[in-house]
C-alpha cells in the first residue's frame, strides 16, 4: 500500500462519548435518537461496530495503490465494476506507462479508453479521467500536494463538479489519496445499516456520511479502516442473497426480528 502510516490499533484511537445510543451493552437495544434527515430509525452503535470488526479482521491495508494518482484512478475506475476488473485496467495503464498525470494528460481519450476496457464503461471512464487530470492542471498546476492542501469542503465541491464523479468517488479520492477525514459510503455500508435497522433504503448518501462523521473522531486512518472493514463484511457476510449472518462479526448487533435465515 502506498500510504506510509503506522498500523491502526484500538488503543491509539480516542473515541468521543456515546451520543444518543447505549453502546456500553454492544447490542441492538439503542436508545431512540432524533437525527436530521428522513430515514433514520436510531443512531447505530458505530464505535462498537468498529471494535468488533477490527478485533475480528485487523487492518485491511486498503486502498491498494503505488501512488496517490493511482489511488485516484482506481477510485474512478471502480464505479460499476469489481476490483478485479479495475486491477486489470490498472495493469494495462502501468504496462503502457500511463499511470502519471503527465502521461494521461497527453494521451488521446480514444487510446486511453482501450486500456480501460476491463473496467467496463471504458469510454465514459476515459472521459472522466481526462476531466480529472485537466482539472488537476488547470486548478493546481498538476500538483497533488496543492490539490490535497485545499480545504475538504472546497475540494469536495470541486470534485463533484467534474463529469463522472459522484459522492462516493469524490470521497474515495479525498480519503484514500488525500487523507482527508471524510467517510466513504458505498452499497455495502448502506446494506449493512438497512439490515440492522438504522437506515431507510431511500436515505441520502450525505445523511449516512454525516452519521459516521458525527459519531466518530475526524481521523482519516479510522475512516479508512472502518470503511474497508465494512466492505469486507458486505462481500463475505452481508451479501444481497443468502447472507451469512450467524458467522458475521456484527451478528450480535442484528435485531432478532429481522435476522435472516442462514
Amino acid at each position: 500500500m502506498s500510504q506510509n502510516v503506522s498500523p491502526l490499533t484500538l488503543q491509539n484511537i480516542a473515541l468521543p462519548p456515546p451520543v444518543c445510543c447505549d453502546c456500553s451493552t454492544a447490542s441492538s437495544q439503542s436508545v431512540p435518537c432524533e437525527l436530521p434527515g428522513p430515514g433514520f430509525a436510531r443512531s447505530a452503535p458505530l464505535r462498537a461496530y468498529f471494535d468488533a470488526l477490527f478485533a475480528a479482521h485487523g487492518p485491511q491495508q486498503w486502498w491498494p495503490g503505488r501512488s496517490r494518482f493511482e489511488i485516484a484512478v482506481g477510485a474512478i475506475l471502480t464505479q460499476n465494476t469489481s476490483w478485479t476488473n479495475v486491477e486489470r485496467a490498472i495493469g494495462n495503464l502501468r504496462a503502457a506507462r500511463m499511470l502519471s498525470p503527465q502521461a494521461m494528460r497527453r494521451v488521446r481519450s480514444a487510446r486511453l479508453a482501450q486500456f480501460l476496457r476491463p473496467s467496463g464503461y471504458f469510454r465514459q471512464k476515459a472521459k472522466t479521467l481526462k476531466s480529472f487530470v485537466n482539472f488537476l492542471y488547470a486548478s493546481y498546476a498538476g500538483s497533488f500536494s496543492r490539490l490535497f492542501a485545499t480545504h475538504t469542503d472546497i475540494l469536495r465541491a470541486q470534485l463533484l463538479a467534474l463529469r463522472g464523479i459522484g459522492p462516493e468517488t469524490a470521497d474515495s479520492i479525498l480519503l484514500y489519496a488525500g487523507k482527508h477525514p471524510v467517510f466513504v459510503v458505498d452499497a455495502y455500508t448502506r446494506r449493512i445499516l438497512q439490515r440492522h435497522g438504522y437506515a431507510h433504503p431511500r436515505l441520502a448518501y450525505d445523511e449516512i456520511r454525516k452519521m459516521f462523521e458525527s459519531a466518530l473522531p475526524a481521523e482519516h486512518q479510522l475512516f479508512n479502516e472502518f470503511h474497508a472493514l465494512l466492505v469486507n463484511v458486505g462481500k463475505n457476510y452481508c451479501r444481497p442473497h443468502h447472507p451469512r449472518c450467524s458467522q458475521c462479526p456484527l451478528s450480535r448487533f442484528l435485531p432478532q426480528s429481522i435476522l435472516p435465515a442462514t
